[in-house]
């Protein structure tokens, strides 16, 4: 009973500890990001340069007056997003299926899947795009609509972000434990059951963190398509840029993107706090 109450004691000055040490790194982080704050809250509007790159930035009345027409603009770089996020995760799908295939008769399809990953992670998004955008319908004289560059700059980036999001889906494959297979084999699963039923499940429970910070890229590369001539925020940004003058058109084309970016990256930060929680693991901070 005695070594009892001494652990419970020992568990409470523990506990107590803990959370002096909490409130205290609170403190301290609250006091050190008001004094940053307030040092340039005080010391940016004293710098000699300062007013010009206020105007030529942060005009609020530039920023008024283009705002509802970048609004409007980035409804398209949902839509792309809308439509290319689910043929991403197809068609990553299919090529992790492919370069984890373990039969010798389908060596040939594992070797497409290993090409394919190493070129389209091999070149960069914006170059893909050009490649595919511009050369596609240009070198096939595609007519209308088949030569639209909405569909094949949202070709281009579901070819690119495959390559990555495949990899995602195969490290998380390659994470459930061999037992599983043998355990499905045991009771009389084929392979394509066990794969469906026992393996994806258990490997996507891993992976999804890490596969909505590629679709949070996803959505800001979105923009790169008004390379191909569609007027989406990025392009509306630079026309409204050249109208009146000045780049606050494009911060305010930054505000827009941080307004959805920021909230889905803490919805991924908190999904893997709790996989790291799940998995016992320690998360710092």
């Amino acid at each position: 009973m005695e070594r009892s109450s001494d652990h419970r004691r020992q568990l409470t000055r523990k506990e107590s500890f803990d959370r002096r040490q909490r409130r205290r790194g609170v403190a301290v982080a609250g006091l050190s990001t008001l004094g940053v704050g307030l040092a340039l809250w005080f010391g940016l509007p004293r710098l000699s340069g300062w007013a010009s790159v206020r105007s030529s930035f942060f005009d609020g009345q530039t920023l008024r007056d283009t705002f509802p027409d970048l609004r409007r603009a980035f409804v398209l770089d949902l839509k792309i997003l809308a439509w290319t996020a689910p043929a991403v995760l197809a068609a990553s799908l299919l090529v992790a299926l492919g370069r984890g295939a373990r039969k010798p008769v389908l060596f040939p399809l594992r070797a497409f899947a290993v090409a394919f990953t190493d070129v389209f992670r091999g070149i960069p998004t914006i170059l893909v795009i050009t490649l595919i955008g511009f050369g596609v319908p240009t070198g096939l004289s595609l007519p209308r609509p088949w030569n639209s560059p909405l569909l094949w700059g949202s070709v281009a980036l579901t070819l690119s972000y495959s390559a990555y999001v495949a990899e995602i889906i195969r490290g998380g494959i390659d994470g459930v434990h061999e037992s599983q297979r043998a355990a499905a084999r045991s009771i009389g699963m084929t392979s394509g059951q066990t794969m469906r039923s026992i393996v994806l499940p258990l490997a996507f429970r891993g992976i999804v963190p890490p596969m909505m910070n590629s679709f949070i890229s996803l959505q800001k590369d979105v923009a790169l398509i008004s390379l191909l001539g569609p007027v989406e925020v990025l392009r509306r940004a630079g026309i409204e840029q050249s109208r009146f003058f000045n780049f606050t058109p494009y911060v305010g084309a930054a505000v827009i993107f941080l307004a959805v970016t920021i909230p889905a990256t803490r919805a991924a930060d908190w999904l893997m706090a709790r996989q790291r929680r799940r998995t016992g693991g320690t998360l710092i901070t």
